[in-house]
């Protein structure tokens, strides 16, 4: 498919049509399925189609982030639980669904994912609160705190406008909640849309977010209980117009997938690099490997949400985790996981600036590595 079919398609015709080519290349039959035990398929990643969780039914979790507990091996996949109907605004074609919380997976290899509850409710009689389900909840990320002992969740809150623009703090004794919600704020009071938490080797944790209609992405630490920001706001990516970021870290090194803005549309990532959290940090390239251009410019029809370290791989190997919208039916969304490596520094191709040190490679078929009691 060209970029010319591509402008054309109406996303939302598209997508109702179960016959249409659009919906079978970006929405493909077929499910993972870890309750089906079959050697050919055990741990095989299939970007774009549907997971199923332990019990069969489709993950929610979308805009989502993962927290690994070392203690119990386990991990803890957050995301928003969209299974509701979409509404579409008549005059902007803006889709929505009502708010229904977050919901929390468990796994122990990143594969098959067992549903832990909605961990965050939404409010069904309350208008003025920040979790009224007619209100927004987006992109939940928990991170534990080692002093408190606290698993604390930001996420950003808007009203249905997309005016409010401010982040929700809520905190847990457990990392499959319940979650207290605690409040909103804008961060310094700058505005606050996509966003993500990163915490420190050290420790330090950080909000980074897009700000000034998704102009520029601000950082700010966060307080030593992770319940606020300090009073420091640094600015990057001054009017690149960049959102959805995804930060991790490699030898020392930060990096940051970001997205540009066109709504549930997809466009072309980006990859920035810093030698300080708090920068400057520097654009270097689309990081997309593989498929056709016009994927690779559209991110594999995707949007970053989070980057995870590849267990037992190599150093430099990571997951790059993305939404796949459908913007006809959000619940349908759909996952795309793919392998993701950092190169040394010297192996920076000499020449070309703009070359990325950072690869994410199309499979249409890949294994995530699972431990050995799991072969």
């Amino acid at each position: 498919m060209d970029s010319n079919t591509l402008r054309k398609i109406n996303l939302n015709d598209e997508f109702l049509n179960a016959s249409s080519l659009a919906r079978n290349i970006f929405f493909p039959i077929g499910a993972l399925d870890p309750r089906v035990e079959d050697v050919k398929e055990n741990g095989y990643n299939h970007p774009g189609r549907v997971w199923v969780d332990t019990d069969g039914n489709p993950i929610q979790a979308h805009g989502g982030g993962i927290l690994f507990d070392e203690k119990s091996g386990t991990y803890y996949w957050y995301g928003e639980y969209k299974d509701g109907p979409t509404y579409h605004a008549q005059e902007t074609g803006t889709a929505r669904v009502d708010v229904i919380g977050v919901g929390c997976y468990s796994s122990k290899n990143l594969w098959a994912w067992k549903f832990e509850g909605i961990v965050l409710a939404a409010e069904e009689r309350d208008e003025t609160h920040d979790l009224y389900k007619l209100k927004v909840l987006e992109r939940p990320k928990v991170i534990h705190n080692d002093k408190t002992r606290k698993y604390v969740m930001w996420m950003h809150i808007d009203d249905a406008t997309y005016s409010k623009a401010s982040v929700g703090i809520a905190v847990s004794n457990s990392p499959t909640g319940p979650f207290e919600y605690l409040h909103s704020q804008r961060p310094n009071g700058f505005d606050s849309r996509d966003m993500t938490v990163f915490k420190d080797d050290d420790g330090m944790a950080y909000l980074i977010y897009s700000s000034i209609r998704n102009k520029e992405i601000h950082i700010s630490p966060l307080n030593g209980d992770y319940l606020g920001v300090t009073n420091r706001t640094v600015r990057a990516l001054v009017g690149q117009h960049r959102e959805a970021p995804a930060v991790f870290k490699h030898q020392g090194v930060y990096y940051m997938v970001t997205s540009g803005c066109s709504g549930w549309a997809p466009n072309e990532a980006l990859v920035h690099e810093a030698e300080s959290i708090l920068g400057p940090w520097e654009s270097i390239g689309n990081p997309c490997v593989g498929a056709n251009k016009d994927f690779r410019v559209a991110t594999f029809f995707s949007q970053s949400t989070f980057v995870l370290p590849m267990p037992g791989a190599v150093p430099g190997s990571f997951i790059f985790m993305a939404d796949r919208w459908n913007p006809a039916d959000l619940r349908d969304s759909r996952y795309v996981w793919l392998p993701l490596t950092v190169r040394a520094r010297n192996q920076r191709y000499t020449g070309l600036p703009l070359w990325s040190r950072v690869s994410i490679f199309w499979h249409k078929k890949w294994r995530i590595p699972l431990r050995k009691n799991e072969d």
